[in-house]
């Protein structure tokens, strides 16, 4: 099977994840912001690659795969990052919240695959809303040029664990009726 772009944009997010993690680390003034610029980068090429594999109707079984698989891996090396960087409860807390929400969320959506319901649990608005304003957390406190930017920086990640127990609380909600059947 030849990749598609769709694909290789995707794999190119998975390439970036490496260089924006190192950046983060290197010593110069000027690291923190190449960092959240290339995670913003990132960031963009999953809405891009969607949106070109829905356009070109080039949607695959592979780029559905790596799609989310690529996303998750992003944004919790970005949660990871911010966490050692502020080394504070008060940072750990939502990352905690965010990072099991998508454990949590990763397998119900397995479980509701190997059950045949897979479509019941679509990404929805909220699911959306999240992620913006996690994309958007994420940039701002990995480059966090001062204090104000910071507070607006953690201020969007309490926001976006907010909304990440509300989508799961939903997607718990929409696969109630198959918790206790029997097969």
């Amino acid at each position: 099977m030849l990749l598609n772009i769709p694909t290789l944009i995707t794999l190119l997010r998975i390439v970036l994840i490496p260089f924006f993690v190192l950046v983060f680390y290197l010593p110069f003034k000027w690291g923190h912001l190449v960092c959240a610029l290339i995670f913003i980068c990132a960031a963009v090429t999953d809405w891009f690659d969607g949106f070109l594999a829905r356009r070109w109707k080039q949607t695959t079984q592979l780029g559905a795969f790596l799609d989310p698989v690529a996303d998750k891996i992003m944004v919790v090396m970005a949660l990871i990052l911010i966490t050692e960087c502020f080394h504070s409860w008060w940072i750990t807390l939502p990352v905690s919240i965010i990072i099991s929400r998508e454990i949590i969320i990763s397998a119900l959506r397995e479980w509701m695959a190997e059950i045949g319901k897979r479509n019941s649990v679509a990404v929805s608005w909220t699911g959306k809303a999240k992620t913006t304003t996690q994309m958007l957390a994420l940039f701002v406190l990995l480059w966090h040029p001062n204090s104000i930017i910071k507070v607006v920086g953690i201020i969007a990640l309490y926001i976006a664990a907010v909304l990440t127990l509300w989508s799961m609380l939903q997607y718990f909600y929409i696969s109630r009726h198959y918790w206790f059947r029997e097969e």
